[in-house]
């Protein structure tokens, strides 16, 4: 199955707000919310995928042929690839009814551990979507990251719990959902943290404590100095805040500021395995894609994930053998052209 035919599969299948569109770049999609799409006039999520687009590749095939490894590592465990799945949460509010969110997590997660990287899960009001999304899962031996949502301290603990039975090796918080229409105005009240709350819920976590939704220098190392043991970059697809910046534009800053010292995600409109060796050649340890998961889950659960893992994953090797990067460690800022 190649992914042209996952797409035509998935449009049948995937409820109302999401196209299955040949490219997800927000064009269409626009500011549907709370489905797919971006907040505002809803310009974010293209800027997102246009500014990948702009950075361009510095091909040289002047070395000698070596075999391409794109293996990685991560808080101890390897994988085939530097991507993985990013969170999803509350499907059938946003995609469908099609699946639940512990069918929809458990075909991601099988379809991405049997091709070699994990699978973030998500996160909703409904506490449902936590219990499915973990007990997913625990059934893979913790081989799955689950996101939190910024709720209020105790909901954190109790959810936190639900972690730690899952076996995950990793969890992460997605902060910037403190945006998001549905988590404000409750009781108790979600939302923003502070660097000292930040440490409690690094403390209560016990395993590597991964932040999303960091955007700027300054943000990075105020979750340096909260002890997360990772950041995401990523302004959550467009879908909490008008006008910002795309993912692109700010990650070489927050590369810089950090220096080394945390692992460094970026999502936010990376579709080709020639965005991921963009992402990586300005810095990134590895990248999340989130939406092409969606719409390979609904086009053909674990065949279709596979389908564009493969897809991702050759377009990745592809861009590294015409650039002399035979390994990730090889990969630099000079094979990459950005407009000055």
């Amino acid at each position: 199955m190649d992914y042209q035919e996952v797409i035509r599969n998935a449009r049948g299948n995937i409820g109302p707000y999401c196209k299955a569109c040949p490219v997800c770049s927000g064009a269409v999609c626009k500011n549907t919310m709370p489905g797919p799409g971006a907040k505002g006039i809803g310009d974010l999520a293209l800027r997102n995928y246009e500014k990948w687009q702009d950075i361009r590749i510095n091909m040289d095939t002047i070395c000698e042929q070596k075999p391409v490894d794109t293996k990685t590592e991560l808080f101890g465990q390897k994988f085939a690839y530097p991507f993985f799945a990013g969170p999803v949460g509350a499907v059938k509010l946003h995609y469908g009814d099609k699946y639940t969110d512990q069918q929809y997590n458990e075909i991601l997660l099988r379809g991405c551990a049997d091709n070699g990287i994990a699978a973030f899960t998500g996160d909703g009001t409904d506490y449902q979507v936590m219990i499915e999304a973990t007990a997913a899962i625990e059934k893979l031996n913790g081989q799955g990251i689950p996101t939190v949502k910024p709720w209020d301290i105790e909901t954190i603990r109790q959810k936190m719990e639900l972690v730690k039975k899952s076996g995950a090796f990793a969890v992460a918080m997605d902060i910037d959902a403190a945006g998001l229409p549905f988590l404000q105005n409750l009781n108790p009240p979600a939302g923003s943290k502070s660097v000292e709350e930040l440490k409690e819920i690094v403390k209560i976590a016990e395993i590597p404590f991964i932040l999303k939704g960091v955007m700027t220098p300054r943000g990075a190392l105020k979750a340096l100095e909260a002890g997360v043991q990772g950041i995401i970059v990523s302004n959550h697809g467009g879908r909490v805040l008008d006008q910002c910046p795309a993912s692109a534009e700010v990650l070489p800053s927050i590369v810089k500021v950090l220096d080394g010292q945390i692992k460094v995600f970026v999502d936010g409109g990376i579709r080709t395995g020639v965005d991921v060796f963009k992402a990586l050649a300005i810095g990134a340890d590895a990248v999340l894609i989130a939406r092409p998961f969606v719409t390979a889950v609904y086009g053909g659960a674990e065949e279709s994930v596979s389908a564009y893992v493969n897809k991702i994953g050759g377009e990745l090797k592809d861009t590294m053998k015409m650039c002399g990067a035979f390994s990730l460690d090889e990969i630099s800022s000079d094979m990459i052209w950005q407009q000055p």
